[in-house]
C-alpha cells in the first residue's frame, strides 16, 4: 500500500513514518511544509530508503496537492498536518485557522477529486484517515470521559480550528463520498516532540539548571498516550476501521500535570543526577494561560472492542524510556534551541492579536 502522510516530520507523524516502515511493506509519501515543528531530522535516516518520499509543500496549496496526487497515486490518506500547540494558538491563531482549517479545505478538496478519478477497482479500498484531538470536546469534570458521541465545545484556537477541520472531513463523507475516518487522542509523548509541550521542555529545562513552569497549581489532569500506541491504534483504524466512524484513542493513564513533572524530576534525579539537591525543586508555580481545559479523559471502547487495539505502553516505563531518549539525543533537540524557540512561554496573552 502507497500512503500519503501530512505533517510527516513533526512528532506523531516522523514516529508514524518509522513504525510504518519498520512493520511492513507499505510505501510513504510525506508532504510537509517545515514549519517551526516540522523537523526533517527526526527522519534523516530514512533519505535513502526507496520506501520513502519526501516532499516539501503546503497542504493549503490546492495546485500542490492535486499534483501530489497525480504523481504518487496515493491508495490511502493518513492527515496528520496541523498547528498544534495551544499556548502558540493564542498568541497568533491566524496561522492555525490556515494550516488547519484551509488545508484541511484544500487537502479534502483534493483527494475527493482524486477518489473520484480512481479506476473502479481501486477506489473502494481508498481510504482518507483524519486525524484529530481529544480537545475538541473541552474539559471535563472529576468524573466522566469523552465519548465518540460527546458534543463538541472547544476552548483554544487550537482546538476550535481543528474541530473546524473534523466537521469539514465529516461533511466530505457525506457531501462528496470521500471514505473518510476520524480519531481523536489524548496527549501523546514519547521521541521527537518540539521542546514547547510539556515533557520535553521539562525534561530540557531541568537538563540546563531553568526554573520548571508549572501552570496554575499543576492540578489539571491529562491522559497521555505513548506516541508508538498511538501509532499502531492509526494503523489499526486504516487497515480495518469503518468508513464514516470515529474512534478515540486514548492511554487510560490520567495523571495531573504537577505529578506528571514530579515523576520526570524523579527519573531525572536517577539517570542524571544534579551536583546539588534535586530536580523537584526547580519547579515553579506560574499564572495559568486562558481557557485552560481542567481535565481530559478518553473512553477507548470501542476502538479496544471493533479492533481489538489496546495501550501495550504503560506510563512509568514510557516516560522512563522518552526521558532517556532526550538525554541521549542533544544534539537533535539543542539544533532547535539553536533556531528561533529558545524554551520561552508562550500563550500569556488574555486576549489575542488575530492577526
Amino acid at each position: 500500500m502507497k500512503i500519503l502522510i501530512t505533517g510527516g516530520c513533526g512528532f506523531i507523524g516522523s514516529n508514524l513514518i518509522r513504525h510504518l516502515l519498520t512493520s511492513s511493506d507499505h510505501r510513504i509519501v510525506n508532504v510537509d511544509k517545515l514549519t517551526y515543528a516540522g523537523n526533517p531530522n527526526s527522519l534523516a535516516d530514512l533519505a535513502d530508503d526507496v520506501r520513502y518520499t519526501f516532499c516539501q509543500l503546503d497542504i493549503a496549496d490546492l495546485q500542490a496537492m492535486r499534483g501530489v496526487f497525480a504523481q504518487h497515486r496515493p491508495d490511502a490518506v493518513m492527515h496528520l498536518a496541523a498547528e498544534s500547540h495551544v499556548d502558540r494558538s493564542i498568541d497568533g491563531p491566524a496561522a492555525f485557522i490556515q494550516t488547519n482549517i484551509v488545508g484541511t479545505f484544500q487537502l479534502l478538496t483534493a483527494a475527493a477529486e482524486y477518489h473520484q478519478g480512481l479506476a473502479s477497482e481501486r477506489a473502494p479500498s481508498f481510504r482518507f484517515l483524519h486525524v484529530s484531538t481529544d480537545e475538541v470536546y473541552g474539559a471535563l469534570g472529576a468524573t466522566g470521559e469523552f465519548s465518540e458521541s460527546t458534543p463538541y465545545d472547544p476552548h483554544s484556537p487550537y482546538s476550535a480550528t481543528k474541530a473546524a477541520s473534523d466537521h469539514l472531513a465529516r461533511a466530505w463523507k457525506t457531501t462528496y463520498n470521500l471514505p473518510v475516518i476520524v480519531t481523536n487522542c489524548s496527549n501523546n509523548y514519547g521521541p521527537y516532540q518540539f521542546p514547547e509541550k510539556l515533557l520535553p521542555l521539562m525534561i530540557i529545562k531541568a537538563l540546563g539548571e531553568q526554573e520548571l513552569p508549572v501552570y496554575g497549581k499543576g492540578e489539571n489532569i491529562r491522559d497521555w498516550l505513548y506516541v508508538l500506541d498511538h501509532a499502531r491504534a492509526l494503523c489499526s483504524v486504516l487497515e480495518n476501521g469503518r468508513v464514516g466512524q470515529t474512534y478515540n484513542i486514548g492511554g487510560d493513564s490520567q495523571r495531573r500535570n504537577i505529578d506528571l513533572v514530579r515523576s520526570v524530576c524523579g527519573i531525572l534525579d536517577e539517570l542524571h543526577p544534579r551536583r546539588s539537591g534535586r530536580y523537584e525543586e526547580l519547579i515553579t508555580f506560574v499564572p495559568d494561560r486562558p481557557g485552560h481545559d481542567f481535565r481530559y479523559a478518553i473512553d477507548s471502547t470501542k476502538i479496544r472492542s471493533e479492533l481489538g487495539w489496546r495501550p501495550q505502553f504503560d506510563l512509568e516505563t514510557s516516560l522512563r524510556h522518552t526521558v532517556r531518549w532526550y538525554l541521549t539525543h542533544r544534539d537533535w533537540w539543542q539544533a532547535i534551541l539553536d533556531g528561533n524557540y529558545q524554551l520561552q512561554r508562550l500563550g500569556q496573552v488574555s486576549k489575542a492579536d488575530p492577526s
